[in-house]
């Protein structure tokens, strides 16, 4: 692999994790490219000019699964009960507040909340696409321009996952409320949806949101333009056990047996949730090396079920992870959970290593999302990774070498420090470096939106 550049700079991890292990005292040399172009392990002192890394760093996080208006839900949606339809109806209310304006200074927040929880890389399943009713904005993809915007200047990468929302149930016209979530026709769908063009932190890709909201006819149009593009396409997929009676009663089929039929499924595709499948659903996963990715901070928030992700991998579908509703927004814990929901669903423990799971969270993730070249502390990798302290509360005492069990089932958000992309301080020593207060802004597009 060829290097464009010099080197512009070089960072001394004290301890980095490198997909298998530990390793004490790594030298890494960033160049103009924004790729990794050496990785020197021994390096027990820094080397001079070095910029010094305390901790443990471990790939950037990738997200790969988020609603970022969702995150003005957060405590609000906890009063009393309900069920996911009752959340889904207040999860309307604020959609439709939302303007360009409105949408970007919220996830330019969100985003740069993400960049603090160690996360690098985004997937953004985007469908609040046009004003309310429905009419198209002057540019018909000024909220997708939004977010891509919003991540640049939270200073992550993003894939924005412009989704597909043509009816609100079989044979169902949409309702005031998803109007403007909707083109009318796949067909149109695509004609909008092809403006959009990448950049340097940007892919473009699709996201089909769920079987009751494209109509089965409409759903190679949507695998069509990704194939074309070899782009990832993602879905909402068996979330809810309604969903799954609703399509068997109206195509006499499961949700999985139905994209399969309609070309969905395949090795760029994920799907998300994948929470209520049958043994043939996940056959047909398995075998199409359909990836899953799984959001478990809001699967047990909304109380959907914890699905089968271990017979989904050991049957070929790889596992991602995401904080789609943002209930919280730490991908260490997302980690965490599905190992725990795991051993409480099945009372054994043990079902991934920590390294596994690291695995999802980062290069699994990032492939998931079409970031091939990063996920991983490597030559010709992209220079995106994250910083975890050793020293906290949490984590403090722990040996270094166990030092990926320390992040994925003692760490939080809480205790990354460092967040570098493309070489780029983005977090530093626990503070966003292009926002500076985060929290501030949070607050206060939350609030406007909650009228």
């Amino acid at each position: 692999m060829r290097f464009k550049g010099h080197v512009l700079k070089t960072y001394w991890l004290e301890h980095a994790w490198l997909g298998t292990h530990v390793e004490p005292g790594v030298a890494l040399d960033v160049a103009d490219d924004g790729r990794i172009s050496a990785l020197r392990t021994g390096a027990e002192t820094p080397p001079p000019g070095a910029e010094v890394l305390r901790g443990l760093t471990v790939p950037g996080l990738a997200n790969a699964h988020s609603h970022a208006f969702h995150r003005a839900l957060r405590s609000t949606v906890q009063v009393g009960s309900g069920t996911f339809w009752t959340w889904r109806d207040f999860m309307y209310k604020v959609a439709q507040n939302l303007t360009p304006d409105s949408y970007f200074a919220l996830a330019r927040a969100v985003y740069a909340e993400m960049a603090l929880a160690g996360i690098t890389a985004v997937g953004e399943f985007h469908y609040v696409h046009h004003a309310p009713g429905g009419v198209p904005y002057a540019d018909p993809n000024a909220m997708g321009e939004a977010l891509i915007e919003a991540a640049a200047e939270a200073g992550i990468r993003i894939t924005l996952l412009d989704t597909a929302y043509l009816s609100a149930g079989f044979g169902e016209a949409p309702n005031p409320h998803q109007l403007r979530f909707s083109d009318g026709t796949a067909d149109a769908w695509a004609e909008r949806a092809s403006a959009l063009k990448p950049r340097e932190h940007a892919l473009i890709g699709a996201a089909i949101h769920s079987v009751r909201a494209v109509p089965a006819g409409q759903l190679a149009t949507v695998a069509a333009w990704a194939s074309e593009r070899r782009a990832p396409l993602h879905v909402h997929l068996s979330e809810q056990t309604a969903e799954n009676d609703a399509c068997l009663a109206a195509h006499g089929r499961t949700p999985t047996q139905l994209l399969a039929e309609h070309g969905v499924l395949g090795p760029r595709t994920t799907g998300v949730h994948n929470t209520h499948l049958t043994d043939a659903d996940i056959a047909l996963l398995g075998s199409t090396t359909t990836g899953t990715c799984m959001c478990p901070t809001t699967e047990r928030d909304l109380a959907d079920g914890i699905g089968p992700a271990v017979r989904l991998q050991r049957a070929g579908s790889p596992l991602s992870l995401g904080s789609d509703s943002h209930a919280v927004i730490d991908l260490l814990e997302e980690a965490r959970a599905m190992e725990l929901n795991e051993r409480l669903s099945s009372r054994t423990r043990g079902h991934w290593t920590a390294n596994a799971l690291l695995t999802a969270a980062t290069q699994d993730g990032h492939a998931a999302l079409g970031w091939s070249e990063a996920g991983r502390l490597e030559a010709g990798a992209l220079a995106d990774f994250t910083t975890i302290a050793l020293d906290s509360v949490r984590t403090a005492g722990a040996l270094p070498r166990l030092g990926a069990e320390t992040a994925v089932f003692a760490a939080s958000a809480a205790d990354v420090r460092h967040t570098v992309v493309a070489g780029r301080h983005i977090v530093r020593d626990g503070s966003h470096t292009l926002i500076g207060d985060v929290p501030s802004p949070l607050a206060t597009t939350i609030a406007a939106l909650r009228g």
